[in-house]
């Protein structure tokens, strides 16, 4: 018993130096991502089996001025229009929505991680950097494999980089939870992070009580690390279980509260 103990413990730590995974460790069902443009953001996926990747994209092609700014600058389709097609799955650079791909496509020159699912706080806290694990547990694989094979086929709405994007479909397919409210269908840990350091930084009013630089370091530290962990889908309060062919049925309408009802029927 205290062996298991220190394995998972051992298993944790090296996961908070790096979630690297390589492809001989892939398991059908695994949330896998890779960094792109210079680790500015990473592209999110749902391993499915021999060597093929489901993920939601926003692919070159989506026409120019649809979105927000940045959806018109951030591109996360597989491979660019200037590359040679992949003989496997051809030209997939201007596809939006749901796709499947081989993981070299899906990878496009970049490393393979593995995103970590039901982690402890400590080990949250840990990875500073949004968008690589959540407190929130994963369901078995064959509920994951449904899930990302039925919105292969029927979609997961309009791509959007804060309010639904390739990280809330992996963690979609995961867990079916969804984040309901008013302003968005999901928010992923990496756009999370993103808000919680700028609140961090520009709304706590503890900012006129800190002396020193160091002080308010440790306030906007503070804050972040509180403001990451509390939107969390692990924590969060707004996080419904939708089955993903009410999802599916539901996609056209912008009503939190229908989704809620169909979520209530399952």
């Amino acid at each position: 018993m205290m062996g298991m103990f220190t394995n998972k413990i051992s298993s944790e730590m090296m996961g908070v130096f790096s979630n690297k995974i390589s492809k001989e460790q892939l398991k059908e069902g695994d949330h896998i991502y890779s960094w792109r443009t210079a680790y500015i953001y990473a592209h999110h996926g749902i391993y499915v089996g021999e060597g093929k990747v489901i993920h939601f994209t926003r692919g070159a092609g989506m026409e120019v001025g649809t979105g927000t700014f940045l959806d018109n600058i951030v591109v996360s389709s597989s491979r660019s229009p200037l590359d040679t097609p992949c003989p496997k799955c051809g030209d997939l650079s201007r596809l939006d929505g749901v796709i499947s791909s081989c993981i070299d496509c899906f990878l496009s020159g970049g490393d393979l991680y593995l995103f970590h699912y039901g982690v402890s706080a400590a080990f949250f806290l840990a990875k500073a950097r949004g968008g690589t694990c959540t407190l929130a547990p994963s369901d078995p694989p064959e509920d994951v494999l449904h899930r990302s094979s039925y919105l292969l086929k029927n979609g997961f709405g309009i791509y959007d980089i804060f309010k639904n994007n390739c990280e809330d479909f992996a963690i979609y397919c995961k867990t079916g939870l969804l984040v309901i409210t008013s302003i968005s269908v999901g928010r992923s840990g990496q756009m999370c992070s993103i808000l919680a350091a700028a609140s961090a930084i520009i709304s706590s009013p503890l900012r006129f009580l800190t002396a020193s630089f160091s002080g308010l370091s440790a306030v906007a530290g503070g804050m972040y690390c509180v403001g990451r962990i509390l939107s969390d889908m692990g924590m969060r309060r707004d996080v419904i279980k939708v089955a993903v062919e009410s999802l599916v049925a539901e996609l056209g309408t912008s009503e939190p509260e229908v989704i809620r009802e169909a979520a209530k029927e399952e």
